[in-house]
This record gives structure tokens, sequence and C-alpha cells, in this order.
């Protein structure tokens, strides 16, 4: 079984029709209920929901506290290559932008990891460029021994790998997996993704259920906003992580919604995700899901950061450099996309607590 048959079912339903007939009183009906359907998730991102974002907001709120209590776990990524074998029309490190491409030794690993590490963060997530050649398995591994010196928890978002290469990563000590489709809508999909490997779909679509079957424990997955319209995206992404987290109850399930943010090349999103529509898609999430994690990276602004932790985020990046070697200067490359919230570690865990939450820098340590 794969989501993708899911999928092929689900993108039938006609959206349009959906949307346009549904009112606010089907809003509120959804937000009533204690378990929601798809209808109740269409509703709830539909049009008509946007005078209800008040309401959405707060269930929202209490479900988050309810089942994560009033805490934020930070956490950093780490670039360690950006060679890319993809021609993907959105993003920076797309093998047709000329810049100098920077793969980190071992050696240079380890005094990323000591730069980082002093911040005191003890989540990181390894990042490199979608490159079996560049960045093989056994880079990676080694990768992971290095770091796992210094980080309680590792986590990798990669070029996706078959189970066993997945297995391989398990025992050399990662514990979490992130993997974006990107884009749901498979013609968008083929029309973003021109040559290189990214462009089979379905190998992408399945890589979470493959991280899950070599007992990745945590599966972050989600959808880059911008790409196509915005309210069947999240439905889709909400729907993939319902079906992965009633298919595989010892993984925990989470859930991005990052939107497109400058970055080389000279692609424009097709469809503009304004702060409020973010603001509906992570409470719709929420009260569609109440037990997923929900990610929110740097590309967000300031402000929006700071309200958002309210209304369902629980995990956060905190003071993040988002080009190799970023953190220690060494070998440093070119960013794969700008960051919009730019404050330290320091400065975002002030703020957590001035909003009465408590930034965690570690709740999880895996032995190996």
């Amino acid at each position: 079984m794969s989501f993708y048959y899911e999928y092929e079912k689900l993108k039938e339903l006609p959206f349009e029709q959906y949307f346009q007939r549904i009112t606010e009183m089907d809003v509120k009906r959804a937000l009533q209920k204690r378990r929601l359907n798809f209808e109740d998730l269409l509703a709830l991102l539909s049009p008509a929901a946007e005078n209800c974002l008040e309401e959405m907001a707060q269930k929202s709120h209490e479900l988050t506290v309810q089942h994560f209590g009033k805490t934020i776990l930070l956490f950093n990524p780490i670039y360690i290559a950006d060679h890319c074998v993809n021609l993907c029309t959105y993003c920076s490190f797309s093998v047709t932008n000329k810049f100098e491409r920077k793969k980190l030794s071992m050696e240079e690993i380890e005094v990323e990891a000591q730069a980082l590490a002093k911040l005191g963060l003890k989540h990181i997530l390894i990042l490199t460029g979608e490159s079996k050649t560049h960045t093989p398995v056994t880079y990676i591994a080694e990768a992971v021994k290095v770091l796992k010196k210094y980080f309680s928890s590792v986590a990798i978002e990669i070029n996706p790998l078959d189970t066993e290469e997945y297995k391989l990563l398990v025992d050399a000590g990662i514990d979490g997996l992130t993997v974006y489709q990107e884009v749901y809508n498979e013609e968008v999909y083929k029309s973003l993704h021109i040559k290189g490997p990214k462009r089979d779909y379905r190998y992408r679509m399945d890589t979470p259920e493959r991280g899950c079957d070599a007992g990745i424990r945590q599966i972050n997955i989600g959808a880059l906003l911008g790409l196509d319209d915005w309210r069947k995206e999240a439905f889709f992404a909400a729907m993939h992580a319902n079906y992965l987290q009633t298919k595989y109850l010892d993984a925990e399930i989470s859930l991005s919604l990052p939107r497109m943010r400058p970055h080389i090349g000279e692609f424009q999103p097709p469809s503009i995700v304004e702060d409020r529509h973010l603001v509906q898609a992570i409470t719709a999430f929420r009260l569609f899901l109440p037990r997923s994690g929900i990610t929110l990276s740097t590309r967000e602004p300031q402000q929006l950061r700071d309200n958002l932790i309210y209304l369902g985020v629980t995990k956060m990046s905190a003071g993040a450099s988002t080009e190799v070697g970023g953190y220690s200067n060494c070998n440093s490359g070119t960013a794969q996309f700008e960051i919009s919230d730019e404050r330290s570690l320091d400065e975002i865990k002030e703020m957590i607590k001035s909003k009465g939450y408590q930034p965690v820098l570690k709740d999880w340590e895996l032995i190996v």
C-alpha cells in the first residue's frame, strides 16, 4: 500500500465545487466535532473559514496545550553540501544555477558542529543538495557519526533513499527524516522538476514510508506553499500525514508548510500565500491532526513566528544558517534561500519565555 493510491482518489475530488458550497455553518459544525473527516478538513481550509479564524485559533491553541503543553522544541539545520543533480525551476541548488558548489570534509563538519554546539542546541537537521554521486550514503553516515558526538538528535533532509539505505543511517545514529513532496499536484510537479531523479513523483511520495519501514522515529513532511493552490496543497499534506499516522503507530509524524522565499534564479511562485492563509492552514492542521507536531522555519518573518506560537506550532528553528559551513564560516557557500527571522538563539528563547512558553533544547537522545 502507498499514499499514492490515496492521492489518486483524492485528486478527483471536485475541490472548487466543495469550496464554493461550504458555508460558515459548515465550518462551525466542524469546529464542534472531536474527530474530523476529510470533508471537515476541506471546510476548515475553505474561503468561508476565513471568517472563523479566531474560533479556529482558540481551539487550535487548546488542543496544542492539551497534547504538547506550553513547550517549543528548538532545532537548527546544518548544511554540509550543496551539490545537486536535479533541475528544479524554483530551487537555488538546481544543477543549472551557476555558483561555487561546496562539500564539507569530516574535519570541517566537526568544526561546524563545534560552532553550532556552543549555542546549546541538541537537535539538528542535516541538509545537502540531492546528489548520490557527491554525497553518497557512506558520506552521510560518516557525517552522522561525527555529529552524534555533539548532538542528542540528528535528523536528515537529503535526497530520497531506499529502505536499506535508511537502515544504514539509522544504525549510524539518525532518528528523524524530513522530506517535502514540494507540490502534491502531480502535473505541476512534473512541470517544475525538469530533469534528475527528483522528477520521479511516486518515488518521492513513498519516501516517508520507506523511512518508517527502516525504523526512523520522527517523520516530517509538507508542501512548499506557492507552487500551486495553497488550499489543495495543505489538504493533501494533511491527508498524507493522517495516512502515515494511521499506518505507522510507532512513528511521530509532523508537518511543515514553508512558503517560497527569495532564492537564486528567476522563478516566481504562481500562488501568493498571505499570512492569514498560513494561519488558516496551520490551525486547520492542528484541528484535523491534534497529535501531530507542526514545524515552523526561519523562512517566516519575526512577528508572524512570534504569534504562531499560540496557534499550534510545536517546533521552531532558531539562529539558522542555510549555507554550507554557515556557522563556523569554514568553506561557507551559497544560501539555499533567504532567512526572514534573523534573531539569535538567545533572542528566540527569550521571546518564547515572554509568551509564557518553555523553550526546549533537548527532549530526546538515541543511545547507539
